[in-house]
């Protein structure tokens, strides 16, 4: 069974993760595949929105331990090796980025046990619902060690820092009503199925939106997360000179009036640099 599937339906985007017998535990086939192949739907310029959910009871059981079978990537007795460690870790922190690197808004949708690697891959989403037996936790104290591939930087933008610390510290778990009262969960639904129907209904509403305008307020939210009131005002006036778009203003305006959806251009296709081209 491979680790996750793709499909499409127009402009949005579906990933399922497909192991439901080990609770979607993060395996190596999904830390090779997850980076590069959501990055060549963005390149695409053709989806508008993404769902990112899981089969089973469970969403994301976090980290298979098949990953670090063989111990090699565990081993830290020489300095090089040292070296080795912290570039694997930035490489997995890195394949969760592309979440947010991507220029379409990814929601998650949730249910059961979302815990350790599970929960970093939700913090890096930008919407998230969750079924009422979703809950959360920050598993790596619970194992002897720190929580390191995201968890730990985004939670404390989705909800407060002391109930952060609170679940860093001791391992506890969050509860989705919890979660939905922090702001967290966007949303709270009565079971997965429910869930993916209400995710998938939300990308294809984000998916009638002009695609640069959505581009555009993704790129700026992530900017404003970690920057000042003044460098985000000053950034967006930059980014709106630079992305204005008559035609999308005037194909909204007209869809607003004649109560329809907008056409509206797709995103341009990224190209990788290739020198000798």
């Amino acid at each position: 069974m491979p680790s996750f599937e793709i499909t499409r339906d127009g402009p949005v985007a579906h990933l399922r993760l497909t192991r439901p017998e080990a609770s979607n535990a993060l395996d190596m086939e999904f830390w090779r595949r997850f980076g590069p192949e959501l990055k060549a739907l963005d390149a695409t310029g053709e989806v508008r929105a993404l769902v990112l959910s899981g089969e089973g009871r469970n969403f994301c059981a976090g980290m298979d331990i098949s990953v670090f079978s063989g111990g090699a990537i565990l081993n830290t007795d020489k300095a090089s090796d040292r070296q080795a460690f912290h570039q694997t870790a930035r490489d997995l922190q890195e394949t969760l980025t592309t979440l947010e690197k991507v220029r379409f808004p990814v929601i998650a949708a949730i249910q059961g046990a979302c815990v350790g690697g599970g929960l970093d891959l939700i913090a890096a989403c930008d919407i998230r619902l969750a079924s009422q037996d979703a809950y959360f936790r920050i598993e790596e104290i619970n194992i002897g060690m720190m929580a390191d591939i995201g968890s730990l930087q985004r939670l404390p933008k989705l909800m407060p820092e002391g109930v952060v610390r609170e679940l860093a510290y001791t391992g506890a778990t969050l509860t989705v009503d919890r979660a939905e009262r922090l702001g967290m969960i966007n949303a709270v639904l009565p079971d997965a199925e429910a869930v993916v129907t209400a995710a998938l209904d939300m990308a294809k509403r984000i998916a009638t939106k002009a695609p640069l305008a959505i581009s555009g307020s993704k790129a700026a939210l992530n900017h404003a997360r970690d920057h000042s009131v003044a460098e985000g005002l000053e950034w967006i006036a930059v980014m709106q000179g630079s992305l204005w778009s008559p035609a999308d203003v005037m194909a909204a305006i007209q869809a607003r009036m004649a109560r329809t959806d907008g056409e509206f251009a797709p995103l341009s296709p990224l190209r990788p640099f290739d020198p000798a081209v």
